[in-house]
């Protein structure tokens, strides 16, 4: 039981103000109950036996002192620099590794380093490393364009990984010509005084030819594609022995309800649907479908019995996901692969699918007008939105329509069509309740951040020709909100439990993280308190809304977030300003889905009325730990894939429009250079401080600004630039930019002279963080958890919105 407390007590000693107490004072600093005090005592037990704090002076409890030497995996820049991320927990972060002392390590290796301190700053001791061996290496092989100097053949590596050329001597073994895509494995790594060496194992084909980006983005971050034999043999055996009535006849029958579909336009599998009933604040009516076997119910504080309706409840909403648990055997051959690619991945124009096609976009997809089997979470709420009962069954549902997220809003905003009555009625509730929900989501601590995104306009050879905004339509934010309460319904009740269970957790921001943005937002004319508070930055944000400058801000509150991962840890979502969260609601295209889903059915079976550590068909925390981690990689990986995808494709583009002039938005500030935004494809351009002109520049990264010494000019971050496009290197993921002569800030107001109006208000919650990469997308305006989105839930669904939360 001790574990529930174990992040608090390394959360709340991390702080820079925390002064080393005994554990008894701590727990009294912390407001741990004194019936809790045993349990807090064991979490401090624990975390001493594993090294994570320490017992000093008079027994106080505090964090160890960093290792001597350390061990992780290298991450380079290419400036030359790089860190090394922990293989172990560690309670000092990332370490730091200069230039020099990277002992020929690239991205990827599993490294030994030695660890030095650094000095102080912000009264916080800063390390840094030396590597002194490379324990085994990441990659071997890497995609890149095959080039040749003279008579010298070499490979230059896609991306930001590998930021050397690769020699190569067998150019003709595979048919490879000049300025093909080849993929190479390396026989000898770049070392002091020695180039690599590889071999090319295989062409893609010449760059530009349709197909060959895709191709080169699915090798480069080794994602899977067919599918083995076996579990297109067992997908054939389930789809054949499906009879969803026989199947259903233990289940709930909602198949005479108004369900219906929102997805995008080009949406194939259909993993939700909702129903929802206007009850009355007597919470007596419950309309529609017999229930059958069993269900589950629970209120917030506690359990009722019987699936009554609370006292107080006006609405019922259910959300029906699903049932793709029932299809898939733990162990077969379907689920082990599952499980090894851990979520889909959605490019544009093409999917490489989680689960085999017949159940993704077959059996297991929400179809109109088809009978299929679902996992449905009935959530009840009063007036204001306050849930007052949940309960879960296993149901089979009928779609009565399938909409896109546009009609949808089109119908809701009037133009009704030839809309059945009982949808239409159903799309007005949804749109009531979702506000309802929304407003008291952002009283507790919701933030939404306006992080705008594109959708790419391909041809038919998969050709960039255009990019539009991405629909931003209410209806993105009902279905996300009614997600993201299935999703917390969940967890409760594992929660209530107390089973171990997968959660989507979100870490409050740290406080260096939040100072250094306070500072920055001072020092532009903000009114920030010295302590940030959620409501701080949702009042901060607000005004900003539609102006040039809102992007840059936000990406700055976006960055001073951390990431949401997959782990079984008891911490919260700070994101959607939830205690507790878990993903439950896109079990065809995620497998933490999934495994919640095999839990509820345990719940649902009663097997889970005494849990006792151990127990069969229940994965233990450390299982869970593994598992998380490796799952927050596989949707990192996915991530990063499609991302990478969209930057290649519009620079291939705008590698035909070397010289064109646009007003870009500078969204970012360096000691190199500035970072300027295309208003059209949203993708950056780097600025250098060479081609600002002739002066000395000063830049301050902190503040957000670049000042010319002598002329006194000043770039500040949102303002606006007229830019010209120098060089487009697709290979690099790089755009070079020059300043139109004689152009400054486009914009004489600075951040300093933003109206201050109206920024205390309401608390609010962030979404994800994402590193600042050179090119990169703007982020979807829902507030996810990738935060890259919150880069990461359900908001955008779509080929290019498809990270949920």
């Amino acid at each position: 039981m001790g574990k529930r407390f174990s992040e608090r007590i390394l959360e709340f000693i991390r702080r820079p103000d925390y002064t080393p107490l005994k554990a008894r004072k701590l727990a009294i600093e912390m407001g741990i109950a004194e019936s809790e005090y045993g349990d807090f005592h064991d979490a401090v037990d624990s975390l001493r036996r594993v090294g994570r704090v320490v017992l000093g002076s008079g027994n106080a409890v505090t964090l160890p002192h960093p290792p001597s030497t350390m061990i992780g995996t290298f991450r380079g820049n290419p400036r030359g620099f790089g860190f090394v991320v922990p293989e172990s927990p560690t309670e000092h972060g990332d370490l730091y590794i200069a230039p020099e002392d990277t002992a020929d390590a690239v991205t990827g290796d599993k490294v030994r380093c030695t660890v030095m301190r650094r000095g102080q700053r912000d009264g916080k001791q800063m390390l840094a490393g030396r590597i002194v061996e490379i324990v085994q290496r990441g990659e071997s092989k890497y995609v890149g364009q095959l080039r040749r100097d003279g008579g010298i053949w070499y490979v230059r590596p896609d991306g930001n990984t590998l930021h050397v050329p690769i020699l190569v001597s067998d150019v003709g073994a595979k048919g490879a010509k000049e300025g093909d895509q080849v993929v190479v494995e390396i026989v000898r790594y770049p070392s002091e005084g020695k180039p690599a060496k590889g071999v090319i194992v295989e062409r893609i084909g010449a760059r530009g030819q349709a197909g060959v980006d895709l191709a080169s983005i699915i090798r480069q971050h080794n994602l899977p594609e067919e599918f083995d034999a076996d579990v297109m043999a067992e997908a054939r055996g389930v789809a054949k022995a499906f009879d969803a009535q026989a199947m259903g006849g233990a289940r709930e029958n909602l198949t005479d309800r108004t369900i219906i579909t929102i997805d995008p336009d080009d949406a194939k599998d259909y993993d939700d649907a909702i129903s929802l009933e206007r009850l009355g604040n007597s919470g007596g009516d419950d309309r529609g479908g017999a229930r059958k076997g069993r269900a589950s119910t629970e209120r917030p504080g506690g359990a009722t019995k019987g699936g009554s309706s609370p006292d107080g409840a006006a609405w019922e909403l259910g959300v029906h996901i699903a049932d793709v648990s029932t299809f898939v055997r733990e162990g077969g051959a379907i689920d082990t692969t599952a499980r090894e690619r851990g979520t889909s991945v959605y490019f544009p124009g093409y999917v490489i699918p989680m689960l085999p096609e017949l159940l993704s976009n077959g059996l297991c997809s929400l179809q109109e007008g088809e009978d299929r089997l679902c996992k449905s979470a009935f959530i009840r709420y009063d007036a204001a939105g306050r849930v007052v009962g949940t309960r879960f069954a296993n149901t089979i549902i009928r779609s009565t329509k399938r909409l896109t997220y546009t009609q949808a809003q089109t119908i809701i905003d009037g133009n009704v069509g030839d809309c059945p009555q009982p949808v239409l009625q159903l799309l007005r509730d949804m749109d009531t309740l979702a506000k309802v929900i929304r407003r008291r989501r952002l009283n507790d601590g919701m933030v939404t951040l306006d992080l705008p995104e594109v959708r790419l306009v391909l041809d038919d050879k998969g050709r960039v020709v255009d990019a539009k905004p991405e629909d931003d339509s209410f209806t993105h934010t009902i279905i996300e909100m009614f997600m993201v309460e299935a999703n917390e319904a969940v967890a409760r009740v594992l929660e209530r439990i107390g089973v171990p269970f997968i959660r989507r957790i979100h870490p409050e921001p740290s406080p260096e993280s939040l100072e250094a943005m306070g500072r920055f937002m001072r020092a532009a004319g903000f009114a920030v308190p010295k302590r940030i508070t959620p409501g701080d930055l949702q009042a901060l944000l607000a005004p900003l809304k539609g102006k040039p400058e809102a992007y840059a801000i936000n990406l700055i509150v976006l960055k001073s977030m951390q990431t949401a991962e997959y782990s079984p840890k008891q911490v919260g979502h700070f994101a959607l300003a939830s205690k507790g969260y878990a993903h439950f609601t896109s079990p065809i295209r995620r497998y933490a889905d999934l495994m919640i889903h095999r839990l509820v059915q345990q719940h649902l079976d009663g097997r889970l009325k005494k849990f006792i550590e151990g127990m069969e068909g229940v994965p233990s925390y450390e299982e869970l730990l593994e598992v998380g981690n490796r799952l927050s990689y596989l949707s990192r990986r996915a991530e990063d894939a499609e991302e990478e995808l969209k930057t290649v494709k519009v620079l291939e583009l705008l590698s035909d429009h070397v010289g064109e002039e646009f007003d870009g938005v500078i969204n970012g500030v360096t000691n190199f250079g500035l970072f300027v935004q295309h208003p059209i494809y949203l993708i950056d351009g780097l600025l250098r401080m060479e081609d600002l002109g002739d002066d000395w520049w000063e830049a301050n990264v902190a503040m957000g600004t670049v000042v010319g010494e002598r002329s006194r000019r000043r770039f500040t971050l949102g303002s606006i630039v007229r830019v010209a496009i120098a060089e487009v290197d697709v290979s690099a993921r790089q755009m070079r930019l020059v300043l139109r002569s004689g152009s400054a800030s486009r914009r004489d107001k600075t951040l300093k002279e933003i109206p201050l109006s109206g920024r205390r208000g309401g608390r609010g919650g962030f979404g994800k963080s994402k590193s600042n990469s050179v090119m990169g997308f703007g982020k979807n305006r829902k507030s996810k958890d990738r935060v890259k989105s919150p880069r990461g839930g359900k908001g955008n669904r779509g080929k290019s919105r498809r990270r949920k939360r």
